[in-house]
């Protein structure tokens, strides 16, 4: 199983960032795919999730501003993400787990890409 972030980067505030998540090794499609967060010193946040069904979920903090999207022929997931805060300066992290109630339960994880706002 490898799943592997890329689209991180330093972005003024205002600014936009696309992440991506390559993934193999599992039935991509059968599976809730999300987005984490870890900011220093603060717990690791689920951001947004993708569930098989098509249910998508996201975090209050980012609702109207993050997208997730995913691509079941490609094996991919997708974190558009517009009008970035300084607070949004985390490590991301792609997972793949299963969804329960409004996130999804991560089993598989993403080594993470960094994203810096700055203001």
């Amino acid at each position: 199983v490898q799943l592997v972030e890329s689209g991180g980067g330093s972005v003024q505030a205002g600014g936009s960032l696309t992440l991506s998540c390559a993934t193999s090794g599992f039935s991509f499609s059968s599976y809730c795919m999300g987005w984490f967060r870890q900011a220093p010193g603060k717990e690791r946040e689920g951001v947004a999730a993708s569930a098989s069904d098509g249910r998508l979920s996201y975090v209050d903090s980012v609702k109207g501003r993050f997208t997730i999207s995913r691509d079941n022929a490609k094996n991919a997931l997708y974190l558009q993400m517009n009008s970035l805060k300084p607070e949004d300066t985390a490590m991301y992290y792609c997972a793949a787990g299963f969804f329960l109630v409004d996130k999804c339960v991560p089993g598989y994880w993403g080594q993470g890409t960094q994203v810096t706002v700055s203001s």
